[in-house]
């Protein structure tokens, strides 16, 4: 069961540099860093990502809000929902700092400290898929190993931000460790600290009321 579940993860990263397409022969801290042909189309289509990242974190609200702290579920989905914000202000904050300029700004990938505008590094959006997952994988991972398949999720919109040319290489995978980071760290309270700054009525779940 265990190496079933890192091959999973393992193998979500595999599928993310092959088609990185050469990631190896680039640039920027890492020296994998290269502009990608642009593709908004079929399944990497923008409007596709914007929809499934809203669908994602709704669906997490709204699970939180319904299940309340009571289940757990519903503790775990209050993780992913600090899990979430953790990981959104850190990649929020680090834009700010490192400046980078996105793929569609410059073919260079070494251009950091550009200024305002330039905030390619790292992912917000990738972070915040990972976050949103990895509660759940820690939760469920040992009764069911194939939790792990939530991983194709940040996969997918690893791929798809660096096919719209929005991010490098070192940019989505420095936004996947941020929301893997913040997953972990959320998932290690007992308490959720958004449910410690709402009313009480929520730890219950709206589900009681019906």
């Amino acid at each position: 069961m265990i190496r079933r579940m890192q091959f999973l993860k393992t193998g979500g990263f595999l599928l993310l540099m092959i088609l990185a397409e050469g990631a190896f022969a680039g640039g920027g801290p890492l020296g994998i860093d290269h502009r990608l042909a642009y593709d908004n189309s079929g399944i990497f289509k923008r409007q596709i990502q914007q929809d499934l990242l809203t669908l994602m974190v709704m669906g997490e609200i709204g699970g939180a809000l319904w299940e309340g702290d009571e289940t757990r579920l519903g503790k775990t989905l209050w993780q992913s929902v600090d899990s979430t914000i953790l990981a959104s202000a850190s990649a929020a904050a680090l834009k700010t700092v490192f400046t980078r300029s996105r793929p569609t700004q410059t073919n260079d990938p070494n251009q950091f400290f550009r200024g305002s505008g330039n905030y390619s590094f790292p992912s917000g959006e990738v972070a915040a898929m990972s976050a949103i997952v990895t509660p759940l994988i820690l939760e469920y991972r040992e009764e069911d190993p194939w939790v792990y398949a939530l991983e194709i999720l940040p996969v997918y919109d690893m791929v798809a931000r660096m096919k719209v040319q929005a991010h490098w290489q070192s940019d989505v995978l420095a936004g996947f460790a941020i929301g893997t980071f913040s997953g972990y760290f959320a998932h290690s309270r007992q308490k959720s600290f958004t449910l410690q700054v709402l009313p009480g009525g929520f730890s219950v779940g709206l589900k009681k009321e019906f």
